[in-house]
């Protein structure tokens, strides 16, 4: 006779064990098609931090890019180096950047999540398996599970550690507890906002083991260990993490009131179609805020789902003494304080709790229809999220070779940046002065910088429109989108067949300047301006930096140089100079504010064009504005 496990061991008699394997299935179905994924949004800063930490492997946080035309520091990036250490570990394994090796392995990151998904659905419904699925085939899931960031690690050690911690309070298990508090500090390790796993856990803990003091004590380890890592830093680089991404916040204004107001009107519509099932709650209080909601977009992509999401939070309000509501709540409402973009993956925490929610109050009938619209409307989202980053991938590919022996500049973010860095280009920085001969990689959706062409025309040497086969947007040039940021609106998504994006390659042709003396607003200043000035202001006015630099034509006799300026109240600056040709021809000091004007003697340069550099003894910042300011200039040249 031959020996076989038990029927309650064995694959076909265990349901859990079938369970299990459906959902590791249907998480290997949903990935597979995108393994060739192109690098997105902001992969390319967790890229370069993993190539940064061949070399510092403590330190991947200490990463230095040009973001918006600025240098910044991975130490002002939400998020702690868990991401980093583990593309850093991918590469030194690899070798190289593959993003068919790379996303392989972050499949196990969705695995972690659908499982532990599974074994909290086991505890709070009748159906584990229906919601697991359903949590699983949320949009964000399943979009923004193929990306890089540290979206998907975060959510896998959250609902694992979550997970285990309930597990371990039920049945009063150290060694279940053990493992939670491994996987806790994995989670403090990916994302500052793992913190909010604190008050959700204690009050589970709360309602369900109180007395038990284990369970109080590793409450502790996530604090604890988030608070490690910024010791470990101050130590070893004399700067804290915190302060860093606490300047960054006041820098780019990321934190101001209409960020914020934005940032809760997104985060609620994404509540609404997160799970699209009918979720509990009455549509009498939530519909009172309809007029308002169709006052600002009257696109039912946001007032419909704004209402299912006010409704959900509503109900969750009323039955907040319930685990799974408390979740949500006060997960919510840390997305409010804590973030400001309001994006749809910000709220995939409480993507479990939802679907549970959600499946508690629902029939079969209504459950499986519902589960395979937000399955094909996440897939065909996937798709259009395909199309517009690997479009970047093929642009770079076609023009690669020709950038060989150039010198190329990438003008912005995400994707793009990626590519084009990997084919030479450089980071275009604010105020760059791009020289005739150079070309410049210019995408209309990746927050392009203002430059100068130092002396030289600009002309398109190619443009390609990135587009998707669907007429569906997620993130796009002036999209009312709010599925990555609410910049431009708050709908869930597009419907559209608008351009996703225009990437425009400009090459740079040289010039001779035409005047002698430039106003600011003049047609021909764009062309004459080579550095540290700024865009028009106004129509008759640029921003200066600490020093800005630009062609003149030489009069036809000799003439002063005449700078004419304004030194607002806020400008610190209080010395002027005016240098030609190299040679200083001016120099005065000013005890005041206000409109001023500073001349040389007569001056005639040598040859055909002079190079004017005016430069002031001090600069400043403005809270949201990212520009290191000196003076205003109005005019500039020889009269």
């Amino acid at each position: 006779m031959k020996w076989a496990p038990p029927a309650n061991q064995c694959f076909a008699g265990n349901p859990k064990v079938r369970q299990a394997a459906a959902v590791v299935l249907f998480i290997l179905l949903l990935r597979l098609p995108f393994l060739n994924q192109a690098v997105q949004g902001d992969d390319v800063n967790y890229l370069g931090a993993a190539q940064y930490a061949q070399t510092d492997p403590a330190h991947p946080s200490h990463y230095e890019f040009v973001f918006q035309g600025k240098k910044v520091s991975m130490r002002g990036h939400p998020h702690p180096p868990l991401n980093a250490w583990t593309q850093a570990a991918l590469l030194a394994w690899s070798g190289d950047i593959s993003e068919v090796r790379f996303h392989c392995f972050y499949i196990v990151f969705s695995l972690i999540a659908g499982l532990s998904t599974l074994s909290l659905a086991r505890r709070f419904t009748t159906k584990p398996l229906t919601t697991t699925l359903l949590a699983c085939a949320t949009p964000a899931f399943i979009v923004n599970g193929m990306s890089l960031e540290s979206d998907l690690p975060f959510l896998a050690f959250w609902l694992a550690s979550i997970a285990l911690y309930v597990k371990a309070v039920d049945r009063r298990s150290w060694k279940i507890l053990a493992a939670a508090g491994l996987a806790m500090p994995l989670a403090a390790m990916a994302a500052f906002q793992s913190l909010v796993m604190v008050p959700i856990l204690l009050f589970y803990l709360w309602r369900n083991g109180k007395d038990w003091k284990p369970g109080w004590a590793a409450l502790a380890v996530v604090p604890a260990t988030l608070i490690a890592y910024q010791l470990f830093e101050k130590l070893t680089s004399d700067t804290l993490p915190a302060e860093v991404l606490a300047g960054y916040f006041s820098t780019y204004g990321l934190q101001t009131l209409t960020n914020k107001l934005r940032n809760a009107a997104a985060l609620t519509t994404h509540a609404g179609w997160m799970i699209l099932v009918p979720c509990p709650g009455s549509f009498l209080l939530a519909a009172a805020a309809v007029p308002f909601a169709i006052y600002l977009d009257p696109n039912p992509l946001f007032w419909l789902f704004f209402l299912l999401g006010l409704r959900l939070l509503l109900w969750c309000w009323r039955n907040r003494n319930d685990f799974l509501a408390a979740w949500v709540l006060v997960f919510f409402a840390a997305a409010l304080a804590l973030f400001f973009a309001g994006s749809a993956r910000y709220l995939l925490p409480i993507a479990a709790p939802v679907a549970m929610l959600a499946v508690n109050r629902s029939t079969r009938a209504i459950l499986w229809p519902a589960l395979a619209i937000q399955l094909l409307l996440g897939l065909a989202l996937a798709k259009v999220n395909y199309d517009h980053w690997d479009a970047y991938r093929t642009i770079v590919a076609r023009h690669e070779k020709d950038w060989a022996n150039k010198r190329v500049w990438i003008n912005g973010e995400f994707g793009l940046r990626y590519y084009a860095e990997s084919a030479g280009a450089v980071p275009l920085v604010r105020g760059q002065a791009v020289y005739p001969g150079h070309l410049v990689v210019s995408s209309q959706a990746g927050m392009p910088t203002a430059f100068t062409t130092g002396g030289g025309a600009p002309a398109p040497v190619a443009t390609y429109t990135v587009t998707s086969s669907l007429p569906l947007r997620l993130f796009a040039v002036n999209s009312p989108s709010a599925y990555s940021y609410a910049a431009h609106g708050f709908r869930a998504f597009d419907i559209s067949r608008a351009p996703i994006d225009t990437v425009e390659i400009l090459g740079v042709a040289e010039r001779a300047p035409t005047l002698p003396f430039l106003p600011m607003n003049a047609p021909e200043a764009g062309q004459q301006i080579v550095s540290g000035i700024d865009r028009v202001e106004d129509g008759r006015y640029r921003w200066m930096e600490k020093k800005g630099v630009l062609l003149l034509k030489r009069p036809p006799t000799a003439m002063p140089v005449r700078v004419e300026f304004f030194l607002p109240d806020q400008s610190p600056a209080r010395e002027v100079t005016l240098t030609l040709d190299g040679k200083e021809v001016a120099r005065r000091t000013y005890s005041s504010r206000g409109a001023f004007s500073i001349e040389s003697e007569a001056v005639m340069p040598a040859g055909e064009a002079a190079v004017l550099a005016v430069e002031v003894d001090q600069t400043f910042s403005v809270p949201g504005d990212q520009r290191v300011l000196g003076m205003i200039i109005v005019s500039a040249g020889f009269r």
